[in-house]
């Protein structure tokens, strides 16, 4: 199983291209920076201010470890589910956990944004209700976080359903619309929900691979994320409340 999915720094293949991701499972490792002739490493930065040999990410059971290995060069790795949370790697650390499921590891650069993005999608999360002797405790198989933005997008496929009001599963279109905060404020886009869609349905909650045999489509992919989430209650009516109230249009006529 996949515990760590990075995703390699966009090479120019346009923007259609498909992210490239290298998936790591517990105890992999994986080195970054320039690279020399014959000594390619497995994810390349290539700008003339990283060194050849930047660092090392290992992936661990659900989170990785970082190792610098320049001489004066601090990395900084940011949260991108917290408002400005980072932390700093000083030059020369070994293997220094990082707890994000959502990150962006950014080094100095003379080009700038040189960076690329780490997932570690099996958070796991204990159930406080549950009780049960001592010793190892029992977690949830579907890692949710009710504070991500990826689980706003499911209670947002999931809300005609809960409210009775329709069997219709939302589309990309109604999503974003449905998450705008209020007159003028801007909400994602269709590119940040149709992402949070393939992390749910990939990494989450682990639907068949588009593709593959009874594997889903754009649509049947949304449909079954839904019904996987409402059969095992991982979306309740009670997280409709995440949501942003709904707009009231202005009456017509009025000034």
């Amino acid at each position: 199983m996949d515990t760590v999915i990075v995703q390699l720094p966009d090479t120019g293949g346009g923007p259609r291209a498909a992210p490239r991701l290298l998936r790591m499972g517990p105890d992999d490792s994986a080195d970054f920076g320039r690279g020399a002739p014959g000594r390619p490493v497995a994810i390349p930065l290539p700008d003339q201010g990283v060194s050849r040999r930047a660092g090392e990410l290992t992936a661990a059971s659900d989170y990785w470890r970082l190792s610098n290995f320049s001489r004066s060069a601090t990395y900084v790795v940011e949260n991108l589910e917290g408002a400005g949370e980072h932390l700093k790697v000083a030059p020369g650390r070994l293997g220094a956990p990082v707890p994000f499921e959502f990150s962006r590891v950014v080094l100095p650069s003379l080009g700038g944004g040189c960076h690329f993005k780490v997932f570690a999608p099996q958070h796991a999360y204990l159930d406080r209700a549950q009780a049960g002797p001592p010793g190892e405790h029992t977690v949830s198989p579907f890692a949710l976080d009710a504070t991500a933005k990826y689980f706003l997008v499911l209670v947002a496929l999931c809300e005609p359903r809960l409210r009775g009001t329709s069997a219709a599963v939302p589309g990309v279109g109604d999503v974003v619309e449905r998450l705008r905060g209020g007159p003028g404020a801007a909400g994602p886009s269709r590119s940040a929900v149709n992402y949070h869609i393939d992390y749910l349905a990939e990494s989450k909650l682990r639907l068949r691979p588009e593709g593959s045999e009874g594997g889903a489509g754009p649509l049947r992919k949304r449909e079954e994320l839904v019904d996987l989430a409402l059969r095992f209650d991982l979306v309740r009516e009670e997280h409709l409340a995440l949501l942003p109230a709904r707009r009231v249009g202005r009456p017509a006529g009025a000034g």
